[in-house]
């Protein structure tokens, strides 16, 4: 097989309460919320999404919020941190925009020529931003200036269980081993954007916990579905069991949980976020599955409202 993952699709993470959620991706980073719906498997709950401005893979990061649910906790067998791309010179800016909204920010530091910035969410999910060039042009009409804002996603670190059998993964993916700092082994793969991925060795860490502010999975992005079926034999060659095709509706998926304990999942690329939606109108209402559209009312009663600001020229 020589197909290669051309880098992430998106990330799906697990939140609270989804107007606070909205508020910080939206308003907070300046992504553009550009789905509303629910989350196939609990339909009582949403299942927002943000990206640039159509929604482009490897710009999507997408969340389950699920009020009253337990918090979780970062730590091995979980993907610990999530990162964005943010153009070079903008550091100053996004440090004093985080404290200005009192985000919890930390020092920013270099790693792999590259600075980054460290920071948390409202619920303490770790997230950084890094210093670098993508071909993801920003949403226009968001509350960050252009020449400083989110340019998708840059990596996400992967807190390993077994960092071998994890490499292995990456590699079957079309990955390869490129730098080491400490603990951590970047990878990367020949893709136009999101290409890096980073894996963490702390054999004496604490375990993860699903739950509030972790990551739920992380995707990777293949062109249709035809390229998607044919990951299923050199997966299976390494031992994983990859579930039966899922419709997302936006895209399509398979999953499987790697060696080191994290589920990851194949997405195609298309047929995107416009399906049901013009561009304008992207995120503005509760867009329903078919097989659920017979519950609109009662869904649309029971799921809370959402507010979003009206953030075009707010700098």
């Amino acid at each position: 097989m020589t197909t290669k993952t051309s880098g992430l699709h998106h990330v799906t993470s697990i939140s609270s309460n989804p107007q606070r959620n909205v508020d910080f991706y939206t308003e907070v980073l300046g992504l553009r919320l550009i789905k509303r719906t629910v989350n196939f498997d609990d339909k009582y709950t949403y299942h927002l999404y943000y990206g640039d401005e159509v929604g482009t893979p490897g710009t999507v990061l997408t969340f389950f919020p699920f009020e009253g649910a337990r918090w979780g906790r970062v730590g091995r067998g979980q993907t610990s941190a999530t990162a964005f791309v943010i153009p070079e010179g903008s550091v100053d800016y996004w440090v004093d925009r985080l404290e200005s909204k009192d985000v919890d920010v930390e020092s920013p530091h270099t790693r792999f020529d590259e600075t980054v910035i460290p920071f948390f969410d409202h619920d303490g999910q770790p997230l950084k931003l890094v210093t670098g060039t993508s071909n993801i042009e920003p949403w226009a009409d968001g509350p960050v200036p252009a020449d400083k804002a989110i340019r998708g996603f840059h990596s996400v670190t992967l807190d390993s269980l077994n960092p071998e059998q994890t490499s292995t993964v990456l590699e079957t993916l079309g990955y390869e081993s490129t730098a080491q700092d400490g603990d951590r082994t970047r990878y990367e793969t020949a893709g136009s954007r999101v290409s890096v991925i980073d894996v963490l060795d702390r054999p004496d860490a604490l375990r993860g916990q699903p739950g509030v502010g972790t990551v739920h999975h992380v995707a990777f992005r293949t062109p249709n579905t035809q390229t998607q079926e044919e990951w299923r034999e050199p997966l299976s060659e390494i031992g994983l069991r990859v579930t039966s095709q899922k419709d997302r509706q936006y895209f399509k998926s398979i999953y499987f949980r790697e060696p080191g304990g994290i589920l990851f999942e194949i997405a195609t690329e298309g047929p995107g976020f416009t399906r049901d939606e013009s561009v304008s109108d992207l995120g503005t209402e509760l867009k329903l599955p078919p097989w659920l559209e017979s519950d609109r009312t009662m869904l649309e009663e029971r799921l809370p409202e959402i507010e979003t600001a009206t953030p075009i020229g707010a700098n």
